[in-house]
């Protein structure tokens, strides 16, 4: 075993794609997906991104001002549902990566057909709310994969 946690999923080109299966726990009383587990999908496709990525670390909380990312903002358009026992694939790309916030966008896709569509704004944050500067370690392994 290693001590840098191993990525899921892979990049095509600049496109994070990560499989995810829907189990019963995932939906409601008709077998449709809960709506707020499409944001949970979401972020395990943008940890995965960052993993893969080369950065493995998502808070700092050793470091004399603990960080942590946070979303700062979140939108998505729901297109259609999935259903149990769908497999699901989460596309991440990042368009924008600034001094102190980067954006995600993510696709969720059935097979051909796109299921949801959102936008994430995230940051990084001192533990007593105050943003903070991404990094230039995690920036210089982010760059190859910016649209």
């Amino acid at each position: 075993m290693t001590d840098e946690p191993q990525g899921l999923g892979r990049f095509e080109g600049k496109t994070h794609i990560l499989p995810i299966r829907i189990y019963y726990e995932d939906t409601d009383l008709s077998g449709v997906v809960y709506h707020a587990n499409y944001l949970r999908y979401m972020e395990r496709g943008r940890t995965e991104f960052f993993r893969l990525a080369g950065v493995s670390k998502m808070a700092s909380l050793d470091d004399e001002e603990p960080t942590a990312w946070t979303l700062r903002n979140a939108s998505l358009d729901f297109i259609r549902p999935a259903r149990l026992d769908d497999q699901l694939e989460v596309h991440t790309t990042c368009p924008l990566l600034g001094g102190a916030r980067m954006v995600a966008d993510q696709k969720i896709y059935c097979g051909t057909n796109l299921l949801v569509h959102g936008k994430v704004e995230a940051c990084i944050m001192t533990l007593g709310g105050k943003p903070r500067r991404i990094p230039q370690s995690v920036r210089d392994k982010l760059q190859p994969y910016l649209l």
